[in-house]
């Protein structure tokens, strides 16, 4: 067996791994709204570091403490392969613009089906880092996307509630197809 071989079964094996941890459709934590974190210790520290983790092993690009089964208002995202993880704990949208863009999503929480969602095309948001200093922070485009799908996560919104009953309904006869 060539190591890209090994590399490559390795990589699977991690990814379904991480969404193993990854909390599924129709889990009812994932439309509870999360609470505000108020300790910024090693716990919140470690939380984060093993929530990166299970993004960047599943193949996503941000991931909602929800999602993993942890009811606080955490998120973190990388919009870049080899870039940066960002932390948002707390996070608020303090700015959104008038100016929205439809355009496809998927979610780890929601198997492999991709779904048309309208979003804000720029936003500024207000939050914490992991250690408690706060941060603004200015997104467009494809960023602003992601950390608004996210934010709707720690609210219990799914995009099956932001995208057409059409799609709604074909996503809801693939999710059930792919349960049986």
């Amino acid at each position: 067996m060539s190591s890209r071989a090994f590399d490559d079964e390795e990589l699977e094996r991690r990814r379904l791994a991480a969404l193993g941890s990854i909390r599924q459709f129709g889990d009812p934590v994932l439309r509870t709204p999360a609470r505000e974190v108020t300790e910024f210790d090693d716990e919140l520290a470690a939380e984060v570091q093993w929530m990166a983790q299970i993004m960047v092993d599943a193949r996503g690009v941000g991931l909602a403490a929800p999602q993993v089964g942890a009811l606080r208002r955490v998120l973190v995202y990388r919009v870049a392969e080899e870039g940066p993880t960002r932390v948002l704990v707390n996070p608020r949208v303090t700015r959104a613009s008038d100016e929205t863009e439809t355009d496809q999503e998927g979610c780890l929480s929601i198997g492999e089906v991709l779904m048309d969602v309208p979003r804000a095309v720029s936003i500024t948001v207000e939050a914490k880092d992991v250690d408690g200093t706060p941060l603004t922070l200015e997104a467009d485009d494809y960023e602003a996307r992601v950390i608004q799908h996210e934010m709707d996560h720690l609210d219990g919104i799914l995009i099956l509630d932001r995208t057409s009953k059409d799609q709604r309904r074909a996503a809801l006869r693939e999710l059930r197809a792919e349960a049986t």
